[in-house]
């Protein structure tokens, strides 16, 4: 067996002891270097690369990615249990978080930070997921087809002068039940059935693409439509000649304002990087991590003290609906119920 003499003693050390050693420090680095990570599981996966090469450079904890739709994310995180790799779930529409928190896939944060940086309104009573942008989903229209002063609420679209005039997201999407939960939650039931029984007998195209649908009123295809306000925002940077316009809904004196829905996230139930997770989510809605994640979509930050991309602050101010985001969830059941029973598909 070959020895070396170890500086401090003389006392002959076994390479094959050093090679030991030298595995034993490569494990323990390999292992701290696994507390470096936090693991995403995510349905927002336009644009965000850039934003968490940021968060990584400067914090030095890598993000992996496992990307899908909401619901099967969920599923996902659901059936491995406590065997998950996720350590946050980020998704679009409050339902889908609403839904992640009722089955018990996210776990309470305990975070001053976050508390102070997102509004009441826009986060889990019980602090289980959090809002990082907002989204107005809002009346588009064509100003050489409509005045914007024949314009004023989702309801009124109801009215027959719309009819074959609009352009829809169907019954299935997130978009259109969460848009319905806040009809219910501001009339009650029997009413909202009425405002979405008006919209059906309006006969409108029904498009599942915000973007195909503000591209189908700019090629004439119709009239007056129901988008988030980002996409508009992405069509004009990149054509700023682009011919849509954006009216925000429910606005004046004693109106409810325009209904405004969010990205958010939370941390699983069973995450196996939480301190990591904790530190992603505070990030996020600090300024720094504010201007980077909204202003990658041109969404409004959740963050207030953060001003929103030049474009879309060129849309205006607005009033919003002041229904806090867990009545969403509570209430899209009720909504899918609801475009069921009024035959919208």
């Amino acid at each position: 067996m070959a020895y070396y003499m170890d500086k401090q003693g003389g006392n002959k050390v076994s390479k094959y002891a050093v090679v030991i050693v030298g595995l034993m420090w490569l494990l323990s680095f390999v292992q701290a270097q696994s507390r470096g990570v936090v693991n995403l599981y995510t349905a927002r996966h336009y644009g965000v690369e850039r934003v968490f090469e940021e968060f990584t450079r400067e914090t030095g904890i890598a993000v992996r990615f496992t990307t899908g739709s909401d619901a099967v994310l969920r599923e996902r995180i659901r059936a491995e249990g406590r065997h998950t790799l996720a350590d946050v779930y980020l998704t679009v529409d409050v339902g889908n978080l609403w839904l992640a928190a009722e089955a018990g896939l996210l776990s309470p944060v305990d975070s001053r930070v976050l508390t102070t940086h997102i509004p009441a309104r826009l986060r889990d009573p019980g602090n289980r997921w959090f809002a990082l942008t907002q989204r107005v989903r809002t009346i588009m229209y064509h100003p050489d087809r409509v005045r914007p002063e024949d314009l004023s609420t989702y309801e009124a679209l109801a009215d027959s002068r719309w009819r074959g005039r609009l352009v829809m997201r169907p019954a299935t999407h997130s978009y259109t039940q969460s848009l319905v939960a806040s009809l219910i939650a501001a009339h009650g039931r029997e009413r909202a059935l009425e405002i979405v029984r008006g919209w059906v007998a309006n006969r409108p195209t029904l498009i599942d693409s915000d973007t195909r649908i503000l591209e189908t009123l700019a090629a004439g295809g119709g009239d007056v439509a129901i988008t988030n306000h980002y996409y508009l925002g992405r069509l004009l940077e990149a054509n700023p000649n682009f011919p849509i316009r954006i009216f925000w809904a429910n606005q004046g004196a004693g109106a409810r304002g325009a209904h405004v829905n969010i990205s958010g996230a939370g941390i699983t139930a069973h995450a196996p990087n939480r301190a990591n997770a904790v530190v992603l989510l505070e990030w996020l809605s600090s300024p720094r991590g504010q201007r980077l994640f909204a202003d990658t979509n041109h969404e409004f930050p959740a963050n207030p003290n953060v001003t929103p991309h030049p474009i879309i602050a060129a849309f205006g101010a607005y009033l919003r609906d002041p229904i806090d985001m867990a009545q969403h969830g509570r209430l899209q059941a009720d909504a899918i119920r609801l475009l069921d029973e009024a035959g919208y598909r």
